[in-house]
């Protein structure tokens, strides 16, 4: 694969395929690791193959990046939970992707591609609708120096799982 101990990845690309990358390296312990922007590369691009050394990844997993709904729905009044996705969906506006519309009771709504809001204090839950988004957040708090924990499960579990739900009355 290329990537093993002493190896920097630098991810990039839109829609946070980029940043699921990078949170995903990050959780099973490859901390050299980051995100471009690929408007921003000032340096030269090539095209064609490239030869990359083969290298061992060896998965080191973290149990502290991550939550599950259980826990989730068990301390959600005790934890800053943070919906990524477009205020339409946050409110619960009738979709096509959602089968029932809303949101987390209590999340906050910081929209994975706008800069985040303040947010309280606390610990910090972001999710999504499937747990892609919510990385992009993820990353950018980690940026300005702020760690949170991702809900992998996100909406699409949240909803399966008939967990209670709020929405604004439209």
């Amino acid at each position: 694969m290329g990537i093993g101990d002493g190896v920097f990845v630098v991810a990039y690309g839109n829609m946070g395929g980029a940043e699921r990358l990078w949170w995903l390296l990050r959780h099973f312990g490859h901390e050299a690791c980051a995100v471009i922007e690929l408007d921003a590369w000032q340096g030269p691009l090539t095209t064609g193959d490239e030869g990359i050394e083969p290298a061992e990844f060896i998965p080191r997993p973290r149990d502290d990046d991550t939550i599950d709904a259980a826990e989730l729905e068990r301390r959600r009044g005790e934890l800053v939970v943070v919906d990524a996705r477009l205020p339409a969906r946050w409110r619960g506006e009738t979709n096509p992707l959602d089968q029932i519309p809303g949101r987390i009771p209590a999340a906050l709504n910081a929209p994975w591609n706008e800069t985040p809001p303040e947010l309280p204090e606390g610990e910090l839950v972001a999710y999504c609708g499937s747990g892609v988004t919510a990385t992009v957040l993820l990353h950018r708090l980690h940026l300005a120096g702020r760690e949170g924990r991702l809900y992998p499960g996100s909406w699409s579990e949240w909803e399966q799982l008939r967990l209670p739900v709020e929405r604004d009355l439209v």
